[in-house]
């Protein structure tokens, strides 16, 4: 009935979408409530909902079997084809029925596998999250590894000097909150000098241990975040920042505010009331908050603010900074390893023990932190293409617009807009 009454609707209609008369708005609901529903099976799959609360209820109430999940989004999908073949839309409006079509169809691909379907590592990254991080073999690690070897000081093995090199830089347990507090507020400044934020943003710190990630934020809706640090294994100095800019300013904070406040709240699109985890809007939400630290603090001028401000504050000697982060520059060129490790374990081609390792040798982490990423990757599977693969991409769309460090204020307006907008991966090419 809803799709007969839909195509009456665009035959008589006229044929260009107007403010009040968008057809996509009642998919949308439709779609809000379908990411609930499915929620009801997969405990991360909702990572943020601020929509009306009856539909909430109504999620927890019904608990849909997963095959009815699965043949409502068919229908929507279905419904969205009809539009895209009869409506004439602006670009506004043609990018927010990419967004709905990828949304549902990642939708679909997350349902699939909790109904026990198996894909590939690749076929799952692009069914989920819209991309395929490039694939590299041993030998293109084995010669960074070589690379950073002369670098590190010390003897035996890379991963153990590179571990032992690190711990001069580790923030003191009881220095934590003071070195986070300092860098998320610098964070905030710089982020507001260029960005417009509704007065009532803010956000909550909160310290925890025994989970996979290192750090998350948890939007709340009403622009406001709780971020959540994870202090189970050493915090070193650089991730202060890291943290800071990724979870907060101009990172998942600043992100899901202005989305709320484009999109869901001035445009009244529902669809931004939720962020389904497993879903191409992830790969922006990440690749953004990762290429957002560049943003907000270029390399020198980082170094400087970390070599006077939260050095001192975590009692670090600042004196081996510089070599400290020219390695640090070097080791983020493994990033790849880790998406390798996870590509190898997820396709049956390596051992759990087999990708444990490889994070030891190639992306250099401890057994302890190696651990960890295997508990992540086990919990999230081929989400971890969104850090690099999304920064690279976010890097390449901001930077090939001109966005470039010798032109701050255009950088931080494209990143702004990519920010406040509904695209997604393949519209970063």
């Amino acid at each position: 009935m809803f799709r007969m009454t839909l195509v009456l609707f665009l035959l008589c209609a006229s044929l260009t979408i107007g403010k009040d008369k968008d057809p996509m708005n009642s998919i949308a609901g439709a779609y809000v409530q379908l990411v609930l529903a499915v929620g009801q099976h997969d405990a991360d799959y909702v990572d943020a909902y601020y929509g009306p609360p009856e539909w909430q209820e109504k999620a927890r109430a019904e608990k849909k079997p997963l095959t009815e999940i699965q043949k409502a989004v068919d229908g929507l999908l279905s419904n969205l084809h009809q539009i895209g073949a009869t409506v004439r839309m602006d670009e506004k409006m043609t990018m927010r029925h990419t967004f709905l079509t990828r949304q549902l169809q990642s939708v679909v691909a997350r349902v699939r596998y909790l109904r026990g379907e198996k894909m590939s590592f690749d076929e799952e990254s692009l069914a989920l999250y819209d991309g395929v991080a490039p694939t590299y073999p041993e030998s293109h690690f084995k010669e960074l590894i070589r690379a950073l070897d002369g670098l590190v000081p010390g003897v035996g093995s890379l991963t153990a000097r590179y571990e032992e090199f690190r711990k001069g830089f580790i923030i003191p347990p009881d220095k934590l909150d003071a070195v986070f507090t300092a860098a998320i507020n610098e964070a905030r400044r710089r982020t507001k000098e260029y960005v417009t934020l509704p007065p009532d943003e803010d956000f909550t710190v909160e310290y925890v241990t025994g989970k996979s990630w290192s750090a998350y934020n948890w939007y709340k809706g009403g622009h406001r975040s709780l971020i959540q640090v994870n202090t189970q294994l050493p915090i070193y100095i650089e991730r202060a920042i890291d943290l800071a800019a990724h979870e907060g300013y101009p990172g998942h904070h600043v992100y899901n505010v202005l989305l709320e406040m484009n999109l869901l709240e001035k445009n009244k699109w529902m669809e931004f009331s939720v962020y389904p985890l497993f879903s191409p809007q992830s790969l922006i939400a990440e690749g953004s908050a990762n290429y957002g630290k560049v943003v907000a603090f270029p390399a020198s001028d980082r170094l400087r603010f970390e070599k006077e401000v939260l050095f001192p504050l975590a009692e670090l000697d600042p004196a081996g900074a510089e070599k400290y982060y020219q390695v640090l520059e070097v080791a983020a060129r493994l990033s790849y390893a880790g998406n390798e490790a996870a590509r190898g374990f997820l396709d049956g081609k390596l051992t759990r023990e087999q990708a444990r390792q490889w994070l030891i040798d190639y992306s250099l982490y401890s057994p302890e932190r190696a651990e960890q990423r295997m508990k992540f990757i086990e919990q999230y599977r081929s989400y971890v293409i969104n850090y690099n693969y999304g920064e690279d991409l976010v890097k390449h769309y901001v930077e090939s617009r001109g966005g470039t460090d010798d032109n701050p204020m255009k950088r931080w307006k494209i990143f702004v807009d990519l920010l406040s907008s509904a695209r997604l991966a393949s519209g970063l090419q």
